[in-house]
């Protein structure tokens, strides 16, 4: 440079950050602390109910016949998410003295732990564990694994309406004569979502309604025998091929919101802790989290439907 300047690497101030982190439904589900390890429950299966032909009898000749509740005991092992930061002295010095970036410790421990509550939304669906009685890896047993194995699934075909198809779906789960099913929400990524929308401006030239859900996210709603429910975008849940193709599979989920729960130990939320100073002189920073997701009703509450497109 010429005489009179000298040209110095200057910096913003701010960090172009746009991150995926958590997702809606991890938020929505109910927080709930863990009774133990494993966490136990029980679930009603049938209330005490005679038959017609038990319980009308001859009003001079009664005779009862005895009913009973059908019950069982469920359980949900705990598992264990963890991840640790190092902070090495020499750098948080030159940083200090540097003052442009006197934020960027904090904001590091702050995304260490969303990134562990990101790793947790993803295993809330997608965990590869097979069975809540019988653990068989150290991940979540995932809701989609849970539900699949409950036995609610369906297809809706390539050339089948998707709207129709979940609209009678959801109208099974509503005419269920043994339990009171009301599901909530409905899931699927966001491609899934968006042929539904077209699917309802082509055919019958509507365009959906909208409501607002956790974390301030306006969402397309649809209407179905069990009310208006919530059209829900969701990243982590995958599906396979190229939709138009003839062989993708999307998966949806009619969930009962209610009845899953997160059960907890000691705190919902990951907690640090700031472990001793080595001889390498860094601060050593760890962040954990125990816990498990429950689908309670697996095999009423809920249902899997692959839409093949």
């Amino acid at each position: 440079m010429g005489p009179g300047a000298i040209e110095v690497e200057r910096y913003q101030t701010e960090i172009l950050d746009l991150c995926r982190r958590r997702n809606p439904f991890g938020q929505r589900i109910k927080q709930v602390p863990a009774t133990g390890h494993p966490s136990r429950f029980f679930e009603e299966t049938a209330i005490p109910t005679p038959t017609a032909s038990q319980a009308f009898v001859d009003p001079r000749n009664i005779v009862p016949t005895l009913v009973s509740p059908t019950r069982v005991e469920r359980s949900v092992p705990l598992k264990c998410l963890v991840s640790q930061i190092n902070y090495n002295l020499f750098d948080m010095e030159v940083g200090t003295q540097q003052s442009q970036f006197a934020y960027l410790q904090a904001k590091d421990l702050t995304d260490s732990v969303e990134g562990l509550l990101h790793t947790h939304d993803v295993n809330l669906w997608n965990g590869n564990d097979t069975s809540l009685n019988n653990p068989t890896s150290p991940q979540y047993f995932g809701v989609m694994g849970q539900i699949a194995a409950g036995g609610n699934t369906a297809t809706i075909g390539t050339t089948a309406s998707i709207v129709d198809g979940l609209k009678s779906t959801i109208a099974q789960m509503v005419s269920n004569s043994g339990f009171q099913v009301r599901p909530t929400a409905i899931y699927s990524s966001p491609v899934l979502l968006d042929l539904i929308d077209r699917e309802m401006k082509q055919e019958f030239n509507v365009v959906l309604s909208t409501t607002t859900v956790a974390g301030g996210l306006v969402v397309k709603t649809l209407s179905t025998q069990a009310g208006e429910l919530p059209l829900i975008p969701d990243w982590s849940i995958p599906y396979t091929g190229t939709p138009g193709s003839g062989n993708a599979q999307l998966p949806v989920y009619i969930v009962t919101e209610n009845l899953i729960e997160y059960h907890w130990l000691t705190n919902p939320n990951p907690r640090i802790f700031q472990l001793g100073t080595p001889a390498a002189l860094t601060s050593q920073m760890v962040v954990v989290k125990f816990g498990a997701v429950v689908v309670k009703g697996a095999n009423y509450a809920h249902y899997q439907v692959t839409v093949d497109r």
